[in-house]
């Protein structure tokens, strides 16, 4: 179970409540995978990586207009670094989904949470403190 907890919260509510949904999301994939009685999950799994990817460009644009509202002086490597993820998600080989698509579903969870955790904590955490 993926789940969002108070360590996670920067402070600044609608970017607080947009990392939320994120966790709602990899919380989905992770009841995908735990799911025993859908076989074959390709459709949902690619589903679920298009919400990710199209909710994670509209929290990146949010988070880095209010980077920019407040003059954070590191807002050009924090944008890379948001670049970055979509690129990974865009790199993720579909066809390797669909040949194994449990154990797909798994490693992208991995990366998306620690991610996702590593994120919020060792950046994002920044953005406020500025």
């Amino acid at each position: 179970m993926v789940k969002w907890k108070a360590d996670y919260e920067v402070g600044v509510k609608l970017i607080d409540e947009q990392h939320e949904k994120l966790f709602e999301i990899a919380d989905r994939a992770y009841k995908l995978l735990t799911n025993d009685f859908i076989l074959d999950k390709y459709d949902r799994i690619t589903e679920i990586l298009g919400e990710l990817k199209e909710y994670t460009i509209f929290h990146f644009k949010s988070e880095e207009e209010y980077m920019l509202s407040v003059g954070y002086k590191k807002f050009l490597s924090h944008k890379v670094i948001h670049e970055d993820f979509i690129k990974s998600i865009d790199n993720i080989d579909l066809h390797e989904i669909d040949l194994n698509q449990d154990e797909s579903v798994k490693k992208i969870l991995e990366f998306v949470v620690d991610w996702i955790d590593k994120h919020i904590l060792n950046e994002d955490k920044f953005i406020v403190e500025n």
